[in-house]
């Protein structure tokens, strides 16, 4: 599988002179399969860009995941071009309450009287199938296993299948020794296990995780942990806190791969753009 990131931040987007390297949309990543079919994760400010790549290349059948509904993870929806076209089918999984959010969005902004569509005003076909509720579904070959996050009001993250090759992802997820039931890091150690890579949450410094505790998501150190015990080949730093520049990032990057020399995980950091192949 092929995965593009499209958005790496978190909370919300940050343009600017500051994070031209590693980008300033908000959650939104492309996996390509083999068999040429598109999956979508998040529909961050990301997707915008995203959905003008995927009517251009006309890919008309697209599965978009949705992780939470927590707002960066759906705000770009309303401009994701697909959405608005006749001839596309939007098949809808993930979090219980991913369709609600994306109704929610456009009955929200209606209210206010700020944006001009309703969700029943858009043309394409988009179904919720409900399976990753259940358990594990497989999609167009890709086998989609969801765990429960440890975030304020709930999320899945998942495990992705093709063939041999494994990427987990888990976005918004505060890694502790004793979480909620089901949620502990040992639990996250078991599901990530076989993965060749990790994306995960990485928002905060040590420092900064301090006054935060129990906000939902991680600091890069624990991150790190999570990936040396379940023994991935590589970590991907994800979910880049707004205020976090580029030179702040290589900083963080730096300073992990010198305090982990010898180790065999590799350590990178998510980047718009970017591709990773697995």
């Amino acid at each position: 599988m092929r995965i593009c990131f499209w958005g790496t931040r978190g909370s919300i987007p940050a343009p600017g002179a500051g994070t031209l390297k590693y980008g300033g949309n908000t959650c939104c990543l492309e996996i390509e399969l083999l068999n040429g079919k598109k999956v979508v994760v998040d529909a961050g400010t990301g997707i915008r860009e995203l959905g003008n790549s995927l009517v251009k290349n006309g890919h008309q059948q697209i599965l978009l995941l949705i992780t939470h509904i927590h707002w960066d993870h759906l705000q770009g929806f309303p401009f994701f071009l697909p959405a608005y076209l006749p001839d596309y089918d939007i098949l809808v999984d993930g979090f219980p309450t991913c369709m609600k959010g994306l109704r929610f969005i456009f009955q929200n902004k209606m209210l206010d009287g700020v944006f001009p569509v309703t969700f029943e005003e858009l043309k394409a076909r988009i179904t919720y199938l409900g399976n990753l509720e259940k358990g594990e579904a497989e999609y167009f070959g890709l086998r989609v296993s969801p765990i429960h996050l440890h975030h304020p009001q709930g999320g899945y993250g998942f495990r992705f299948q093709e063939g041999d090759s494994i990427v987990t992802f888990l976005t918004d997820n505060e890694l502790v020794e004793e979480g909620w039931k089901g949620r502990e890091l040992k639990q996250y150690v078991r599901f990530v296990k076989g993965s060749k890579v990790l994306i995960h949450d990485a928002q905060y410094t040590y420092q900064e995780y301090q006054s935060r505790k129990g906000w939902g998501h991680s600091h890069y150190l624990t991150a790190l942990k999570l990936a040396q015990e379940a023994e991935v080949e590589e970590l991907v730093l994800f979910h880049h806190d707004p205020s976090r520049t580029d030179q702040e990032l290589d900083n963080i990057l730096a300073e992990l791969q010198a305090d982990s020399k010898g180790n065999p995980v590799k350590i990178s950091v998510a980047a718009e753009g970017r591709i990773i192949q697995v």
